[in-house]
This record gives structure tokens, C-alpha cells and sequence, in this order.
């Protein structure tokens, strides 16, 4: 973190978010704040709490985008959740501390992917020995060698030719070794079907797997452990081809070289500091005069959330974790109610504001091309992989954008969303006929948007249906 400034930040969501330059640059500052509070002294450094963040504005305009860009910028942990998903229709609804449940799983999950990845290239050369030692023994050539091999060792003759014979199948065995190392190597053998030991469920390496009962078990001293990563005398054969059976080798061998509990101390502190949640549609809380049931549960939610966000002691399965200085962002269109509309004490934990701008044509003109996963290079790509090359005149992408921004004034405003619709109606053809065409270079301009797109324009009953 220490090597962006608020500056460089910017510049870097630049890359993916086009325009709401006030929300990049107050996210920039919350983040920088965190750097900046880890470089206190410890008295002093407890009491500064983080900046939460409000994010105001219609759906589609890039709120989401922005947190989710800005947990992956420096490795944050990051969830995202919607506030209406704890008012839903039930006997309670959800529990809003499983909110720092999913974050504090989010972040075990991180670090334990990373460890895994320090140890790949270790356990793969573990991995392949074992491997190797599987296919050895189920070799024709290799049993008659280790049977001769063993019927001289249970014989009590000692000649010089019994030991002379010895060593000759030795160096043959090694050499049959050698030889299925090479052809292993190589990739040789991916396809063969190989019978190897391995532990209960492999596919389910998780280090969530593995502690997921923890913190329900007993925790008195007589309390059995419910999980023991010692499988050693539960092994089980199975039989796959070696490809597979090197991908479950290899995650084996890796478990036994992570010090999961190492893994999960890092993974709470790094939910603790450097957490992020998202809590979308918080506006839907507010009550609407309307349903009294409904604001009756808007307003429990909000009560439940003030002390998980002004921060207070959650218990998880990993212990006890605390939420005094996870960043809490806040997101809402805000339509038919106001931040203010939200019990004072809620308010008081967000205290930035920032209100993001609606999308005109040009800006979404600028989503088009210029981010560096905008949707045409993601076109261009799926498509160049069947080996159509597609082009995108000016006029075409103006033409997109003008569609794309009036469908917006005359429904439902959905924002940058409405270009994935429009796109898919344009390039429905070329990407049916892909495999097909002769002419593998399609040029997209105004006039073929228009030829695509027109009809949905005059029958506005269409297009509501379509878009």
C-alpha cells in the first residue's frame, strides 16, 4: 500500500472506471489513511478510525466497480453485500454479523491461497515422486524386476552371481524408474489411468473446509477434535489418469507444507486492518410510508448494522474478530429518500458523501473503448478466438453510445449496464454465424448498428420487452 499515493491510486482506476472523479479521489484518500494509521505509534493508532465511505447515485454508473477495483489495488479483502438481503422475507431474515463471517472467510481464503502458491513449486516436485512411484509399481516390466529383485533377497545364498544378478536389476529397475520420470516429464503419460492412495474428498482442499466446524465444537478439555489433518490411516485407491492424479498429488503435498494456523492468524489480521465491505442498496432501508412491516425491518437492520460498522467483538469460527477498523462502504440510488433519511446514529458512520454523476452518450462512449477491459476488447477477443476480426468504426461506437443513452432516458435508467444489452443485440448475428462466415472481417459501424437496433427504437414495446 505504501507504494500508492492518492494520485497514482486515481490513475489506476482510471484505467477501469470512466469519470466520477470525486468518488476516486475520496476512496484514494480512505485508503491512503489506512498506510498512513499503520505508521503510528500503537497508543495512538487504535484511536484513529476509518473514514467510511457513502457512495450516492443511480445503478450502473460504477459505485461497485469502484470499491471491488479498489480491494483488488492493494489485496484487500472485499465483500459485497446487499442491505435489503437482511430484510427478506422470513421469520428473522439474515444475521448481519455473518457479514464479518463472509469477510473473515474471504481473507482465510486469500492467505491460504498465497501459501499454497509459496509451496507450488516444492509440493510439485514431492508430488511427482509419489506419482512416479505409483506408476513404477503398476508397470508389467517394473513387478517382474522388484519380484526377481525379492525372491533373490529371500533366498540365503550369497554367491558372487546372486549379488552380481542383484545389481543388474537394480540398475535396470532405475533405469525403468528413469525412464517413466522422462516420459512423466514430457507429459507422455497424461492420458493413462493410474490407481493412487489419496486422502478423503481431495477436491475439497480448503482451509475453510478444514476449520469449518471449529467454531462449534466443545470447547471444554475433554472436547474431541471434529476435524485431525492427520488422514495418514484413512487413505483411500482411486484410480484417474495421471493428469488428475498430479493436480490432487500436488494439492496433498502443499497442505502438509502450510502451517495452517500461521494461515489463519494472518487471514483475521488482514480482515481486521485491511477489510473492505460493500453494503449496497442501504437506501432500501429507508422507510417509504408505505409498508409499515417493511420499515419496521428496514429500521432493525440499520440498529443491527450501527454497532458492526462502529465497530464491536463478532465471533466467527476462527475466533473472536473485530470490526473497529474494517472500511465500510456504503452505496444508494437514493431516488425516493435522502441519506438523511437514515437513523442519525447510522449517518454518523459515514460521514464522506460523495454523489456520483449520471452517464451521457460521451461518457458512455468513453466505456466503450477506453478502460483496459472495456467491453469492445472484450468482444474482439472472444470473438478473434474463432477467428473473426471485428472493427469499430467511430460512428459505430457513436452510434452504440446514443443508442445505448436514450434507451436509458426513455426506461429505466440502468447506467454503463445497458451497453452489455445493446452489444449483444448488435453482435448477435457475428456471433452466431462465427464458425461460418467467409469473410471472417466484420466492420461495425453506424450503419450496421443502425440496420440492428433500428427497429427497437420505433417499437418502444420491444424494446422495453428486450432491454
Amino acid at each position: 500500500m505504501q507504494d500508492f499515493t492518492p494520485r497514482q491510486i486515481v490513475k489506476e482506476l482510471d484505467k477501469y472506471i470512466v469519470g466520477q472523479d470525486k468518488a476516486k479521489r475520496a476512496l484514494a484518500v480512505a485508503l491512503r489513511n489506512r498506510y498512513r494509521r499503520q505508521q503510528l505509534p500503537p497508543e495512538i493508532r487504535d484511536e484513529v478510525m476509518p473514514k467510511n465511505l457513502m457512495l450516492i447515485g443511480p445503478t450502473g454508473v460504477g459505485k461497485t466497480e469502484l470499491a471491488r477495483r479498489l480491494s483488488k489495488l492493494v489485496d484487500a479483502p472485499f465483500i459485497k453485500v446487499e442491505a435489503t438481503k437482511f430484510t427478506e422475507v422470513g421469520y428473522v431474515g439474515h444475521d448481519v454479523e455473518s457479514i464479518v463471517r463472509e469477510l473473515v472467510e474471504t481473507s482465510v481464503n486469500m492467505v491460504h491461497m498465497k501459501a499454497m502458491d509459496r509451496v507450488k513449486e516444492e509440493a510439485e516436485k514431492a508430488a511427482n515422486e509419489r506419482l512416479i512411484n505409483y506408476l513404477v509399481r503398476q508397470s508389467p516390466k517394473y513387478k517382474v524386476l522388484q519380484e526377481e529383485l525379492e525372491s533373490l533377497a529371500d533366498s540365503e545364498q550369497e554367491s558372487a552371481a546372486a549379488s552380481t544378478k542383484k545389481v543388474v536389476l537394480e540398475r535396470k529397475m532405475k533405469r525403468q524408474r528413469k525412464r517413466m520420470a522422462q516420459m512423466l516429464a514430457e507429459r507422455r503419460l497424461d492420458d493413462e489411468i493410474v490407481e493412487i492412495e489419496v486422502d478423503p474428498d481431495p477436491d475439497l482442499y480448503s482451509v475453510v473446509d478444514i476449520f469449518a466446524d471449529i467454531g462449534d465444537s466443545d470447547e471444554s478439555e475433554d472436547a474431541t477434535p471434529l476435524f485431525s489433518l492427520d488422514q495418514s490411516n484413512r487413505k483411500r485407491s482411486r484410480k484417474v489418469s495421471v493428469a488428475e492424479a498430479r493436480r490432487i498429488l500436488v494439492q496433498e503435498e502443499a497442505q502438509k507444507m502450510i502451517d495452517f494456523d500461521a494461515v489463519i492468524d494472518e487471514g483475521v489480521q488482514k480482515a481486521e486492518q485491511d477489510g473492505i465491505v460493500f453494503i449496497d442498496e442501504i437506501d432500501k432501508l429507508i422507510s417509504n410510508g408505505y409498508d409499515s412491516n417493511a420499515d419496521v425491518s428496514g429500521e432493525g437492520v440499520q440498529r443491527d448494522l450501527l454497532p458492526i460498522v462502529e465497530g464491536s467483538n463478532v465471533v466467527t469460527r476462527y475466533g473472536t474478530v473485530k470490526t473497529d477498523h474494517i472500511l465500510f462502504i456504503a452505496a444508494g440510488a437514493f431516488h425516493d429518500s435522502k441519506p438523511s433519511d437514515l437513523i442519525p446514529e447510522l449517518q454518523g458512520r459515514f460521514p464522506l458523501r460523495v454523489e456520483l454523476e449520471d452517464l451521457d452518450a460521451e461518457d458512455l462512449k468513453a466505456i466503450l473503448v477506453e478502460p483496459d477491459n472495456s467491453l469492445i476488447k472484450q468482444y474482439q477477443a472472444l470473438l478473434g478466438t474463432e477467428g473473426v476480426e471485428l472493427e469499430f468504426t467511430p460512428d459505430g461506437i457513436d452510434e452504440i453510445a446514443r443508442f445505448a443513452h436514450e434507451m436509458n432516458l426513455k426506461m429505466e435508467n440502468i447506467g454503463a449496464r445497458r451497453l452489455q444489452t445493446v452489444m449483444e443485440r448488435v453482435l448477435e448475428d457475428v456471433a452466431f454465424d462465427a464458425t461460418d462466415l467467409e469473410d471472417k472481417h466484420v466492420r461495425i459501424d453506424r450503419a450496421y448498428v443502425k440496420a440492428r437496433l433500428e427497429n427497437l427504437i420505433e417499437n418502444e414495446d420491444l424494446s422495453r420487452f428486450i432491454l
